[in-house]
């Protein structure tokens, strides 16, 4: 299974990050960056299979694959970075789908 990482929405002083959509804005920012052969027709309307947004606990959270450090070290780093400029929470971790998600 992949190694991942979590970007919870809390910062490091437990205060609820904002904008409340901010998951979806960096998922956004970074759904180009993909595996060859992930894309499609429709990949400008899908996030990256490796920055994906999602819910832990009732809080909003991003999880990222260790495997776009291999495709793209600089968006990697930027995401790294909006983490630790932010001061949010990070947690290494591996992503277990639960009922009808999609992996």
């Amino acid at each position: 299974m992949a190694s991942e990482f979590f970007i919870l929405g809390l910062t490091t002083d437990g205060k609820q990050f904002r904008p409340s959509d901010w998951a979806d804005r960096l998922c956004g920012v970074m759904s180009c960056f993909r595996p060859a052969g992930t894309g499609g027709r429709n990949a400008h309307l899908q996030y990256s299979p490796l920055v994906r947004p999602t819910m832990i606990n009732g809080v909003k959270a991003v999880v990222v694959d260790e495997g776009l450090k291999e495709i793209e070290p600089m968006a990697y780093h930027f995401v790294k970075q909006f983490a630790l400029d932010n001061k949010l929470q990070v947690v290494d971790a591996c992503y277990v789908p639960g009922p009808g998600d999609k992996a």
